[in-house]
């Protein structure tokens, strides 16, 4: 592989951030990986286990002479951030972040970057319930999509340098406007998420049903229900205020679709729910056909072993 920017900078050092450092130097994509965290903690684990080439204690040293840099930080921090590495730039540099919303961190980035700068806003579709610098792993990204959401006017030989890069660390890019993704994510992964945390908290609730019932007796709904709902709350917090609009109408529609359901079973309608169901588990066809997932009935997790590009 060739190297396609001499430094990178990542602002945060979580699973993302490290499996993007680990992929880069595994394919010789960057010369040089220059990380930092807001916490002392993290920097000290990321340079023990030698996460990234250089660990920094600020940010404004890590973007110094950068050509890129990439915002590996919670959507609710994104300005904050935008804000202090602006004055720090290299022209010419290319700023990206992985955050699952795009509309908001668009507008909220955007304008704190100097003129000459490129901002290319991205998401990987992968991941796992953990975070942290020793959760990244060099493959997290082979063969799942990588969304890119280049606003109008972006340097289309930024963009192409960028998809570059992710394709070369395995990743499937495809391009889309800001808005039509976070629509797309509400339905795919927000509003999934979301139904995961209220099923838990609902269990936890049923005081009829002892804390050591719903451990001992989880099924594979249950389990998987619990495993989404293990992911980062601060992450999923943002998210959710990022992209209030398009999660309240995807949870409008599945309020429709659950009353549909609660009405078939209290009326008997058996063809109802085997039409419905039918068709759903076609979806999940799909997903198997696309190469997203295995048609194991555990989900390819083999149990409690983490797979590589297990995603929540």
């Amino acid at each position: 592989m060739t190297v396609l920017y001499d430094r990178v900078a990542l602002i945060g050092l979580g699973l993302v951030a490290g499996s993007m450092s680990l992929a880069m130097r595994e394919k010789g994509l960057a010369g040089e990986t220059v990380g930092t965290a807001r916490s002392a903690e993290t920097r000290r684990i990321a340079e023990e286990i030698g996460l990234v080439d250089r660990v920094v204690g600020t940010i404004a040293e890590a973007v110094a002479d950068a050509d890129l840099v990439v915002l590996a930080v919670p959507v609710g921090a994104m300005e904050s951030v935008a804000c202090e590495i602006g004055p720090h730039l290299k022209p010419g540099a290319t700023v990206t972040d992985v955050g699952s919303v795009k509309r908001d961190v668009i507008q909220t980035v955007g304008p704190h970057l100097p003129e000459g700068v490129h901002f290319v806003p991205g998401h990987p579709l992968a991941g796992t319930e953990h975070s942290g610098p020793r959760s990244g792993f060099p493959t997290l990204f082979v063969n799942r999509y990588h969304i890119l959401t280049p606003p109008d006017g972006t340097d289309p030989e930024a963009t192409a340098r960028l998809r570059q890069l992710w394709e070369g660390m395995g990743a499937l890019v495809e391009e889309m406007d800001a808005e039509h993704h976070d629509l797309v994510l509400a339905v795919t992964s927000h509003t999934p998420h979301l139904i995961a945390y209220t099923m838990v908290g609902v269990a936890d609730d049923l005081r009829r049903v002892t804390d050591s019932e719903v451990i001992k007796y989880s099924a594979a709904g249950f389990r998987d229900f619990t495993r989404i709902a293990a992911s980062d709350p601060t992450m999923w917090r943002d998210v959710f205020l990022s992209n209030k609009d398009a999660t309240l109408e995807i949870l409008g529609r599945f309020t429709e679709e659950l009353f549909a359901l609660q009405r078939a079973i209290r009326m008997g309608d058996g063809e109802l729910l085997f039409d419905y169901f039918t068709r759903t588990r076609a979806i999940r066809r799909g997903i198997i056909e696309a190469g997203q997932d295995t048609e194991a009935p555990d989900f390819g997790r083999g149990g409690v072993v983490r797979k590589p590009g297990d995603t929540g």
